[in-house]
């Protein structure tokens, strides 16, 4: 059974409303209801009870001894609705959850976000990872953090960056074979991810390289690019990695980019959300942060093209 068919809470609340008031006016305005409409919903619950709630007096309305009883514990109960709505409104203003791409999430997110807390304490953070498009109608998420060409029309969107990439490995594997010194050295060794052939092309092209068939190359392949770099890391052979993501491992030199050639593309990363939520305070602060941050980021990691 429903609750409301159990428990008329419409008639429960103009109950209270008249025994507070002490009046069928005084609380009809306050609900914003017609005198005759609280009488009506006081007559429902009297009927629903079989019990009298209220003596109509001349000129004045008298509760039953039922009525007093009741009183206490239905304001407590709606107090506890109050309570709980405020409790679901102040969650949803506070906490932040943010969908994003997994190798942003793992690689730059995750290190990064710390920032934005100390910029806002009083917005929470909520971030997953996710493989799949957010569907803003049925996901929790405030924000998406999506890898593509963009833009998409059924969200706003702004574009965080195209970053720059380039083959990087395990300098113990480059020097398993002599070293690397031209590109056709990369097609001696594993090659991880190869399924990404546009960027392999992209890459090969600004050398001056014809593209190689990457049809034997079927090991490896692996689709996040953060796992693809846990294997280049491991020295199972060469992925195509993005500066900012692992710049701390090309500086530490645990991976290596051999040459000095970077490529970007039209594929990009990008903040989504829906447009009508486009002036929502937590959405609008995390959307100016991200798009800083990310931008000095670029500054750092990203090598700069050569004079």
């Amino acid at each position: 059974m429903k609750l409301s068919r159990k428990f008329p809470l419409n008639a429960l609340r103009v109950f209270e409303a008249v025994a507070r008031h002490g009046s069928f006016s005084r609380a009809g305005d306050e609900l914003g209801m017609t005198q005759t409409a609280v009488s009506y919903q006081v007559k429902l619950l009297e009927d629903h009870l079989g019990e009298r709630l209220f003596l109509r007096q001349p000129r004045q309305i008298v509760a039953t001894a039922t009525a007093e009883r009741m009183l206490p514990t239905v304001g407590k109960a709606f107090d506890l609705l109050n309570e709980a709505m405020e409790s679901a409104r102040q969650v949803s203003h506070e906490t932040l959850e943010i969908h994003s791409s997994p190798t942003f999430a793992s690689h730059w997110l995750a290190r990064n976000l710390g920032g934005f807390q100390l910029d806002h304490p009083g917005i929470a953070v909520r971030l997953a990872r996710v493989s799949t498009i957010t569907d803003f109608g049925r996901d929790p998420a405030d924000v998406g953090i999506r890898w593509g060409v963009g833009p998409w029309p059924e969200q706003e969107c702004h574009l965080l960056g195209r970053f720059t990439y380039a083959p990087m490995l395990s300098p113990v594997l480059a020097d398993s074979i002599g070293g690397i010194r031209e590109p056709a050295d990369l097609l001696r060794l594993p090659i991880i991810g190869a399924q990404q052939q546009y960027a392999w092309r992209n890459w090969f092209a600004a050398m001056g390289e014809t593209m190689p068939d990457f049809s034997s190359y079927r090991q490896h392949n692996y689709i996040e690019q953060d796992l693809c770099a846990n294997a280049a890391l491991a020295g199972q052979g060469v992925a195509m990695l993005n500066h900012i993501f692992f710049a701390e491992d090309l500086a530490s030199g645990r991976l290596i980019a051999p040459f000095n050639r970077r490529c970007t593309d039209d594929i990009g990363i990008w903040l989504v959300h829906p447009a009508s939520r486009r002036n929502t305070p937590k959405i609008k602060a995390f959307r100016d942060w991200i798009t800083c941050a990310v931008a000095a980021d670029r500054l750092r990691t990203e090598p700069q093209p050569p004079a």
